[in-house]
């Protein structure tokens, strides 16, 4: 509980601007190579990073290390919410898209968006990948009991109730091990640092690599 309260309230402040507006793509293999796309905010998009130091681009190395194929694209946005991200996955499901990673709802907790949007705008998310064969990879948010501790707790339910819904694997908590630690974090102890950043790459791989390789052909 501890752990999870301290990352609602990193996650909530994490709506803060700064950093990429845009969705920059990691250097990648071959131009008709599988695509594995991350559908972020600040968190993904790497505010005040160098776009090789955010972590698409480090699973991106550990992509090419592993011998797979994939190009792995930055879809992260500074602020956006899931309406914001569903909004946008159509453009962000590029050509040979095969795998979708979802790292979104920070800023919808710190907005107070109600649970059932929250949800529904994740679900439709997830179908318009499914509905196209892609593979999905859910990543787990929580957010500040501001609004109430049983929003909290249901804001928390949503991706492992997701994630059973559309039976896909869920990386429980994408600052797991970074959230608190001032050296894995960047001056305004908001957003993580490069080295965080090698943190949730290292984390988010063992959930990320066997997606890659069920659709590496």
């Amino acid at each position: 509980m501890v752990r999870a309260l301290l990352a609602l309230l990193f996650l909530a402040l994490t709506a803060c601007g700064g950093g990429s507006n845009g969705s920059p793509t990691t250097p990648g293999p071959a131009a008709n190579a599988p695509v594995a796309v991350i559908l972020g905010d600040s968190l993904t998009a790497g505010p005040g990073l160098r776009t090789q130091d955010a972590y698409p681009a480090l699973l991106q190395e550990r992509a090419r290390a592993a011998g797979l194929p994939h190009r792995v694209v930055n879809a992260g946005v500074s602020g956006d919410t899931t309406a914001d991200g569903l909004r946008r996955v159509d453009a962000a499901l590029i050509a040979n898209t095969r795998v979708l990673v979802v790292a979104l709802g920070a800023n919808d907790g710190l907005q107070g968006v109600p649970v059932d949007t929250v949800k529904q705008n994740l679900r439709q998310i997830i179908q318009r990948a499914r509905t196209q064969n892609i593979s999905v990879l859910l990543c787990g948010m929580d957010t500040l009991p501001n609004n109430g501790l049983d929003y909290a707790i249901r804001f928390h339910n949503i991706f492992p109730e997701l994630a059973a819904e559309f039976n896909v694997p869920l990386m429980p908590f994408l600052l797991q091990n970074v959230f608190g630690r001032s050296e894995l974090n960047l001056p305004d102890g908001l957003h993580p640092n490069a080295a965080g950043m090698r943190v949730i790459a290292g984390e988010m791989w063992p959930f990320l690599e066997p997606l890659l390789r069920a659709t590496s052909s």
